[in-house]
């Protein structure tokens, strides 16, 4: 949601309305106010704790595309599912406003962040609360009626997540343009699991709040919650170090070839587009983002002269600058959590008719996130200005990866990515211009037009 379009900022208001709706009846409601309060103030303390506690570490929340899924499964949610096990509707939707509204943001606009992310809760919370109030749950935790509080638990854990991926679905779909058939593709299924295990800590938190024992005893339930978020949180550091291995990589390539610098970055988005049109799951496109941009690290082992030079190679300087896959290969074959990213480095420049290299690979041969990587890097070369030539407009860019489908590059790729230019557009992070320096300025190529009919031709390709 960096740039919300405004179709995303009504589906806010309306999941932030539908929010108001629930908490309507709470006049009329003859809830625990005290109880209320603790359990609000209990997960706001949450809240601002894991905020100040894992603040830069990548944690959850920019984990996701929205950021909201990840947002939501923090370990304050067992306060949220208590309260929904123990409070009426109305009341259990007031629990997670606070902390929710109050919490620490990094992205903008914020005010709309804080707004969706409070619905949502809010939301999920009441469906929780209202499915197991109406299986008589509430009685159920009263009396320690086990197995069956167990059941109403259960089906309360099944509304939250279903809520959380209606809503983290619709996001997906309207800010950030993912494809509607993989918007909600495996969120249910994430979610479910450590929904479940929150669910089981919010329970026990339940009924040690109705014990004799009291809330002081429910709050030993958090411990272990905070050690297992604490795991979690040390996970999210080490993708951060991961990120910042990249980045460093990067950079290196980017110095030493000041003339495509920014390229790198353009490749892993437009490879990012390719994935999401193909439906691919999260951690996959993440691991194909990484292979788009170090596709190229291998130039650090070619001679600087041969990547800044002016006029054409000689048939030994292009050999030299075909070994570029190998040695980038060889350098991040250790990387371990690059994993399908290493072929990709390797092989993006084969060709599906078996005459590319380094070791003319032909079709289904060729890995499938090589062949995604041919596509987005042909396409930016093509884009950006070189040494030898320059940029094309973007319909003329399309039109040549289309002649080329099936000789060079693989069809299915090529048309995803025709089809998520035509939702999207090309609008680079990164541009040639603003990052080659002393660039003198050049009028930019036009984006992609809004309907863009196949121009299929005869077999060839672009140049190097």
């Amino acid at each position: 949601m960096r740039s919300v379009p405004p179709w995303a900022r009504v589906y806010v208001v309306c999941t932030a309305l539908a929010a108001a709706f629930c908490a309507v009846p709470v006049p009329d409601t003859r809830a625990p106010w005290p109880a209320v309060a603790l359990f609000a103030a209990l997960c706001a303390a949450c809240e601002l704790l894991a905020a100040s506690r894992f603040a830069g570490d990548g944690g959850p929340e920019g984990a996701g595309a929205s950021g909201e899924a990840g947002a939501s499964l923090r370990w304050h949610t067992p306060v949220m599912l208590a309260a929904a096990f123990l409070l009426p509707p109305p009341a259990a939707a007031l629990v997670p406003l606070p902390g929710a509204l109050l919490a620490r943001v990094e992205q903008r606009p914020r005010w709309l962040r804080r707004v969706w992310r409070a619905a949502q809760l809010a939301l999920s919370t009441w469906a929780a609360s209202k499915v197991h109030w109406s299986l008589g749950g509430r009685d159920a935790v009263v009396t320690s009626d086990f197995p069956y509080a167990l059941v109403a638990a259960g089906a309360a854990v099944v509304a939250f997540c279903l809520v959380l991926t209606v809503l983290d679905g619709g996001i997906l779909a309207l800010a950030e343009r993912v494809p509607v058939r993989a918007a909600w593709r495996g969120l249910f299924l994430r979610s479910l699991a450590p929904v479940a295990v929150h669910g089981l800590a919010g329970l026990m938190m339940a009924v040690l709040w109705r014990s004799p024992y009291g809330p002081a005893a429910a709050l030993l339930v958090l411990l272990p919650m905070y050690v297992s978020w604490w795991v979690f949180a040390q996970y999210h550091r080490e993708r951060a170090a991961h990120r910042a291995t990249i980045r460093a990589l990067v950079q290196a390539v980017d110095i030493k070839d000041g003339y495509t610098r920014g390229h790198s970055e353009r490749v892993g988005q437009a490879s990012m587009m390719i994935a999401r049109e193909l439906g691919m799951d999260d951690e996959r496109a993440e691991v194909l983002r990484f292979a788009g941009i170090l596709h190229d690290v291998g130039k650090l082992g070619v001679p600087t002269r041969l990547l800044r030079k002016d006029g054409p190679l000689t048939p030994e300087e292009r050999r030299v600058i075909e070994l570029h896959p190998e040695y980038g290969h060889e350098m991040v074959r250790g990387i371990g959590f690059l994993g399908e990213a290493r072929s990709a480095i390797l092989h993006h420049h084969e060709r599906l008719d078996g005459s590319g290299y380094p070791y003319g690979l032909k079709g289904c041969q060729i890995p499938e996130f090589a062949r995604v990587v041919a596509v987005a890097d042909a396409f930016d070369a093509m884009t950006s200005t070189r040494s030898y030539r320059r940029a094309r407009p973007v319909s003329v860019a399309l039109q040549e990866l289309e002649r080329c489908a099936g000789a060079q590059f693989d069809p299915r790729m090529v048309e995803a990515f025709v089809r998520a230019l035509v939702r999207q557009g090309w609008h680079p992070v990164v541009t040639a211009d603003e990052t080659r320096p002393g660039a003198e300025p050049h009028p930019p190529a036009p984006r992609a037009p809004t309907n863009l009919a196949p121009h299929r031709g005869t077999v060839g390709g672009p140049g190097p």
